[in-house]
């Protein structure tokens, strides 16, 4: 019987749990709901234009939000989509 620390673990650093993209995004989110707005619209309001006005500031989300390149978060959320649904 193999000893539990002898047991080799798989990392991956697309599991978007542990990705800053989806750290990020968890707080925005979590943000704009808390300040009464509805994240989806928001968060591709800030895509689609790059206005950071769309990012509440409260929680510190709009500067969390601007660490990212908007390219960034585009791939990792198409990414997601594709693994969730089985396309990619």
């Amino acid at each position: 019987m193999t000893e539990p620390n002898e047991v080799t673990r798989r990392f991956s650093a697309k599991d978007e749990s542990f990705t800053e993209v989806g750290l990020v995004l968890r707080e925005v989110c979590l943000a704009l709901k808390e300040k009464g707005y509805d994240p989806l619209d928001q968060i591709v309001g800030y895509l689609l234009s790059g206005d950071p006005a769309y990012i509440t500031s409260y929680r510190n989300a709009r500067v969390l939000m601007k660490r990212l390149e908007r390219d960034q978060i585009l791939e990792e959320l198409v990414s997601s989509y594709l693994d969730k649904n089985e396309i990619g």
